[in-house]
């Protein structure tokens, strides 16, 4: 678990919400993965590291492939929250998921 998803999972106790499932494998064929997912709301975050450093998400085989991704879980049913590191920090992030959850 990276140091954001901690300090997520940090503001998420703080305020009592409902704890997500880590990693929560959304398809039954592929590896992906969700960071965090509340299941019975078909609800999904995601941390997007490394924004400002070249990241992993931010590289076109990266972004092309969190694309697909995407793409299959919103077909699905899903919402994803998508979160970057200064959203977290600010607690931008945790107003966006409590909202979502209340």
């Amino acid at each position: 678990m990276s140091q954001l998803e901690a300090l997520l999972l940090t503001h998420i106790r703080a305020l009592k919400l409902e704890m997500p499932v880590p990693e929560y494998r959304f398809h039954e064929t592929r590896k992906w993965r969700f960071d965090f997912a509340y299941p019975d709301q078909q609800l999904a975050i995601e941390v997007e590291g490394g924004t400002w450093s070249n990241g992993r998400h931010n590289r076109a085989k990266g972004y092309e492939a969190d694309c697909e991704k995407y793409n299959e879980a919103a077909l699905r049913g899903w919402t994803l929250l998508r979160f970057t590191g200064d959203m977290i920090k600010k607690g931008q992030a945790i107003k966006t998921l409590e909202r979502a959850l209340r």
